[in-house]
């Protein structure tokens, strides 16, 4: 396997790497090695289970949320040797890239060099036009990862919305559809808070542009300027941090709106058992891990219509949508659940038991069973 990001480094992409390995690790007949980053500037190599290592690269990362340009290629440079010195003296039969940028790269040198095939998960952000911020670096890329995707023997997808976009891209491809997964054990409902008093909002998120956090501040400030208590919680950190928090005092808003930070993956569960809904304003997902720990915790969901929405949401049973940037949308959505604390408890209740289909068990074994196709030579199922 090949990310270069796995926690504490990194997002979703590697939240769901982990719990993924943390499956698989469970399974018979496999040895897997994933090359990441390190934390630090030194190389380093851990077991994480039986037959499973991990072999991290230094990067000199500057923030464990992000990676630079220059982080991405310093992994490129860093993993690729490492691969093939691996490969060569203990030789793979797959590879599994956990994205297109930089992992399905080195996956192609190595098909190129060694004749290692391989599958790309598609993390979102590497799709051309997926992120708003990537625009101009999309334009030399995308020939590149028409290449990466053309080569691979599967292309994993999240949700039917971003097996379209990446068909925008490039028609024909095989395509297999795994949504992610939620632990069912770690998020669980909680009620922390009364069902009374301010409207407790939540949004765990990087605090970047895609993520739409400017526009949940500015309902905050159209909802209470017309006399709705309300409460936003925002968990994570990104680019974005400063312009939102400045943004908040501008709208004299700063005193409705908290800005946690980083939050241990370990610790975010009191979070959304202290929440009465979840809100997510993104312009792209591709399956939103946070919206799926929302409902596992037994939150309704107010999410963008964006990758995902509609495996996960059913309008008026367990969340609510709205479109990127409408912010009329959002502000009625929020305004209704406020006044209607009922209307928040049971579609709570109808989230949980939404989340309940999404087991990370499930997930694993959809990936499973396409390593033993690939391994047996058979064609990958797509949809």
């Amino acid at each position: 396997m090949l990310n270069n990001e796995f926690p504490p480094l990194g997002g979703g992409t590697g939240t769901v790497n982990q719990a993924i390995l943390q499956q698989l690790a469970k399974k018979p007949g496999l040895e897997i090695d994933l090359i990441t980053s390190a934390l630090g500037n030194r190389p380093e190599e851990k077991i994480f289970a039986d037959k499973v290592r991990l072999f991290k690269v230094p990067v000199n990362n500057r923030n464990i949320h992000h990676s630079s340009n220059r982080e991405l290629l310093t992994y490129t440079f860093r993993a690729l040797p490492l691969a093939l010195k691996r490969h060569r003296s203990h030789p793979y039969d797959l590879c599994l890239a956990w994205s297109a940028v930089p992992a399905g790269g080195i996956s192609l040198i190595l098909r190129y060099l060694a004749g290692l095939r391989y599958l790309v998960r598609v993390s979102g952000p590497d799709i051309p036009g997926f992120e708003q911020r990537y625009k101009f670096l999309y334009f030399p890329l995308k020939p590149i990862i028409k290449v990466i995707w053309k080569k691979a023997e599967s292309i994993v997808a999240k949700c039917v919305g971003e097996a379209d976009q990446i068909r925008s891209v490039y028609k024909g491809l095989t395509i297999t559809l795994i949504p992610n997964g939620v632990d069912l054990e770690i998020f669980r409902p909680g009620g922390l808070i009364p069902d009374n008093g301010p409207l407790r909002l939540l949004c765990v998120g990087r605090l970047i542009e895609r993520k739409g956090q400017h526009h949940l501040i500015e309902v905050i400030k159209r909802l209470t300027d017309s006399g709705v208590e309300i409460i936003l919680d925002l968990v994570g950190t990104g680019d974005a941090e400063e312009g939102n928090k400045a943004l908040a005092r501008k709208l004299k808003v700063d005193h409705h709106v908290n800005f946690r930070g980083y939050v241990p993956r370990e610790q975010i569960g009191r979070y959304y058992q202290g929440a009465h809904v979840f809100v997510l304003a993104s312009y792209n997902e591709g399956m939103s891990v946070a919206t799926l720990e929302a409902m596992a915790s037994g939150l309704p969901v107010v999410v963008s219509r964006t990758g995902g929405t509609t495996e996960l949401i059913e309008e008026g049973v367990n969340g609510l949508t709205f479109n990127w940037a409408d912010l009329d949308g959002l502000t009625n959505h929020l305004r209704t659940l406020e006044k209607n604390r009922f209307l928040v408890k049971r579609m709570g209740v109808a989230a949980r038991l939404k989340a309940e289909q999404f087991s990370w068990e499930m997930t694993a074994s959809c990936y499973y069973k396409i390593l033993e196709q690939m391994a047996h030579g058979s064609s990958v199922r797509s949809f």
